[in-house]
């Protein structure tokens, strides 16, 4: 498997070359090729297409009627779901507004309002990942909860922790088939916290939201139709978001207090590109150019393909190991990783 925490010899960060740091030196060439415009245009198609679609998706389910078909368009639904988070996504990096205030507006009610989920609590979430991707005590994403990431976590693990990381490799998929209600329970409980500043704002769009999505799925179907398409839709809608954001940093160099390393660096060498083509570049949102997006969180998402060109010469010309692959050799890395963490809990017995 050939992930970086094997393959790379991690030092400390050099003194910068003369014309500033190598992130410098790489941040003229990317600013040099305009890749930092705002695409208005761009944007504005995509917005379109996915509430078209959400809309879309809500008369279906009335013209539908009383069918096991619906079960269908739960799982079409759940992708449309995830559509609007990854546009909730960019815009809470400012990739569609430079203003702060229709980024904020847009995304909580792409967020909040039409998918369910906290924005202001998977904002602050998701900037403690940016800030330090794949550290062991710094990256929300990677601290151990039911799934451990490296093995001295799993040295610590105890309780349920304990049990699944005997077998996360092989539990991994079917935990994410929950992840769209730990969402929706994350988001109402860090409305009681600090990371969510307008609580009673993103409090009553959630409420709309639930009592909006509860009660159109119950007024167009029987009681057992109605259950089993919220099961069907939230559990793809938490699978398609996991494969979206598992082989980003999954199975990569896993970052320890001691180590010293500069920002480049520290995002390159944690994070694993997919090989995209149009098809799987709309359906992660550009989050297969995971190295650039770490790098340029702001870039808009149709310039990631050519700043990912520019950022591994770049890389080649550092002598910095810049890592990509395709999307079934990523799942695979990651469940090889899952199982190698899990080694000393079964140790242990």
């Amino acid at each position: 498997m050939p992930t970086l925490h094997q393959t790379t010899t991690v030092t400390p960060a050099s003194r910068p070359a003369p014309g500033g740091s190598d992130f410098a030196r790489l941040s003229r060439r990317i600013s040099a090729a305009g890749l930092l415009d705002r695409r208005p245009g761009y944007y504005s198609a995509r917005a379109g297409l996915v509430l078209a679609a959400y809309l879309g998706g809500w008369w279906g389910v009335f013209a539908l009627g009383d069918t096991w078909w619906q079960l269908g368009l739960a799982a079409a639904m759940s992708a449309v779901f995830a559509q609007v988070g990854l546009l909730s996504h960019d815009l809470a990096h400012r990739q569609v507004f430079t203003r702060r205030l229709p980024s904020e507006i847009g995304g909580r009610i792409a967020a909040d309002l039409l998918m369910g989920m906290s924005y202001g609590w998977w904002m602050n979430k998701h900037t403690r990942h940016h800030a330090n991707p794949n550290h062991e005590e710094r990256d929300p994403d990677v601290a151990p909860d039911l799934v451990v990431w490296s093995q001295r976590q799993a040295s610590q693990a105890s309780g349920l922790a304990r049990f699944i990381g005997r077998r996360q490799a092989y539990l991994f998929v079917p935990l994410l088939l929950l992840e769209g209600l730990n969402l929706s329970f994350n988001s109402f409980r860090a409305l009681r916290g600090p990371a969510v500043k307008r609580p009673w704002l993103e409090g009553t769009l959630l409420v709309v939201h639930f009592a909006a999505y509860l009660g159109l799925v119950f007024a167009a179907l029987p009681a057992g139709k109605a259950v089993a398409f919220l099961a069907v839709h939230q559990a793809l809608l938490g699978l398609y978001l996991g494969c979206v954001f598992a082989p980003n940093h999954k199975g990569m160099l896993m970052v320890t207090p001691e180590m010293k390393l500069d920002f480049l660096r520290r995002q390159v060498l944690t994070s694993r590109n997919v090989r995209g083509n149009p098809f799987l570049d709309a359906l992660m949102g550009g989050l297969n150019y995971q190295v650039e997006h770490h790098l340029f969180p702001n870039l808009p998402t149709p310039a990631l393909g050519r700043a990912a060109r520019i950022t591994r010469d770049f890389c080649r010309e550092q002598g910095i190991a810049y890592y990509e692959t395709g999307l079934l050799r990523s799942y695979r890395e990651i469940f090889t990783h899952l199982h190698r963490t899990g080694e000393p809990i079964r140790a242990r017995g």
